[in-house]
């Protein structure tokens, strides 16, 4: 008789101990080293993943970039939700506390003889058996930690986009001073040609081959107006404003440029920074806690419950009498599933498949991520060498300008061959302008692939005040 008695007691230990299933490995195919990776040096430098921009040593972009996190709308969203999510985060064992409910109801019998009016409280306590405990912790940190990588996230784009609107704007504002040199030029040409077309010295499809060179040039200078307006007005949303600051359409700013800038070690585990691979890796959290829960939900709900009503006789046989009875009742509380069994069963399998696909999607975001490193790790070696080559030809070329304007105040050489040299010296200069661009905006790609940002202020990045299970969540 006393092992009769002692086995309700063990077959509840026992259910209180089942826990959930474990979580699937996710092996992020992550490689061993980097294959663009630059040779290391003796004493090589981490890269600076939370002020990556300040390399271009522009105190312009540096002030762009903390007004656009202070001012960004995004950001500002991304922000609340986060706090919205770590709000409920606080409640994660709320549910399975005891429930306490108050409640009134009149009771009228059927002959109305009688009537009465009942106040009583309900109390439930649903015990989180089968492994719905740890499944509840699982899905709250994963709604948490995709909030924080969301708004990780939104810190890499906005940063990289406002270094790629100002490195933009700047290379097209010293295009266009360039494409105006090179028209300049070209109509300091025509008008020698069309001198010499009069004394019969060139013929008149050399002037019409330079008319529509002069032609070619102003249309080339659309180009590079358009991309101002356009970065201009992007960087004014960026920064959460409706007009661009005068001051960034003003002539005379500088290319950023990262000059003899050289990353000198290969980037941190990627595994910790790139936003995109910790929001996949919180979506397996929450999948495995959803699947939990439907593994759970399959099994019958047991609980305590309690009761206590006390009512009150308002109307007998047409008299009103003041007599009461309280009544108070407690017990196990059983929600057993019967005729939907099936469905819980196949919902369950179903979250297993949505576990597993989020696994895969994990895997994936960790392969796109380490194909845009390595693809901008090459492109900044390749465009560095580009850039090295453009100035060895633009070095060139001012060297042969140079020595063409000698010969001309020496009388030894024509001011048509000087016009020459100095459109194909404007001409390299854009050519350089355009490779130095091209190498910054490799260098904001790769940054953008580490997850380079600043890391969120103190009163949104604080740490969360975990239950006291959340250790075990996962």
């Amino acid at each position: 008789m006393a092992g009769l008695r002692l086995l309700p007691a063990l077959v509840l230990t026992l259910l209180v101990g089942c826990s959930a299933a474990p979580l699937p490995a996710l092996k992020p195919p992550v490689p061993q080293t980097w294959r663009n990776a630059s040779a290391a040096t003796a004493n090589p430098a981490q890269p600076d993943l939370h002020n990556w921009w300040h390399a271009f040593d522009d105190p312009a972009l540096n002030a762009l970039v903390e007004r656009a996190l202070d001012g960004n709308l995004d950001v500002a969203a991304a922000s609340e939700r986060l706090l919205a999510v770590r709000t409920l985060y606080k409640h994660t064992n709320d549910k399975y506390l005891p429930n306490l409910r108050a409640d009134t109801n009149q009771v009228i019998q059927p002959d109305a003889s009688a009537s009465y009016f009942i106040a009583g409280f309900d109390a439930l306590w649903e015990l989180p058996l089968f492994g719905a405990l740890k499944s509840t912790h699982r899905l709250a940190n994963g709604n948490l930690d995709a909030a924080s990588a969301q708004l990780q996230g939104t810190y890499v784009t906005l940063v990289a986009e406002v270094v790629r609107c100002w490195v933009e704007l700047r290379t097209a504002q010293e295009q266009a001073r360039l494409l105006v040199a090179v028209r300049d030029a070209d109509r300091e040409k025509l008008r020698l040609l069309q001198v010499r077309a009069g004394l019969k010295l060139v013929s008149p499809v050399d002037v019409a081959n330079a008319q529509a060179e002069v032609a070619r040039a102003d249309a080339a200078l659309t180009d590079p107006q358009r991309a101002i307006n356009a970065n201009a007005q992007q960087l004014a949303v960026l920064l959460g404003q409706s007009e661009p600051d005068p001051a960034w359409l003003e002539e005379g700013g500088q290319q950023p440029q990262l000059g003899s800038w050289q990353m000198t070690s290969a980037p941190a585990d990627l595994l910790r920074t790139r936003p995109e691979i910790a929001l996949a890796e919180a979506d397996v959290l929450r999948a495995a806690g959803e699947a939990g829960i439907s593994r759970a939900d399959v099994y019958p709900h047991i609980g305590l419950g309690s009761s206590l009503d006390w009512s009150l006789n308002i109307l007998a046989h047409r008299r009103v009498i003041h007599s009461g009875e309280g009544i108070f009742s407690i017990g196990p509380v059983v929600d057993m599933p019967l005729f939907d069994w099936g469905m819980r069963i196949a919902q369950a399998h179903a979250k297993d498949h949505e576990l597993q696909a989020a696994v895969y999607a994990y895997r994936q975001a960790v392969l796109q991520g380490v194909a845009e490193t390595e693809t901008a790790m090459g492109d900044l070696q390749q465009l560095h060498l580009r850039e090295t080559a453009a100035e060895q030809v633009t070095q060139a070329l001012d060297g042969n300008a140079a020595a063409l304007d000698k010969r001309r105040s020496l009388g030894l050489s024509s001011t048509l061959e000087l016009q020459d040299a100095v459109i194909a010296q404007q001409n390299a200069q854009l050519a350089l302008v355009s490779a130095r661009a091209e190498r910054d905006l490799a260098y904001v790609s790769l940054y953008k692939a580490l997850g380079g940002a600043p890391l969120p202020p103190v009163d949104v990045a604080a740490d969360y005040d975990a239950p006291k299970h959340a250790k075990d969540a996962r």
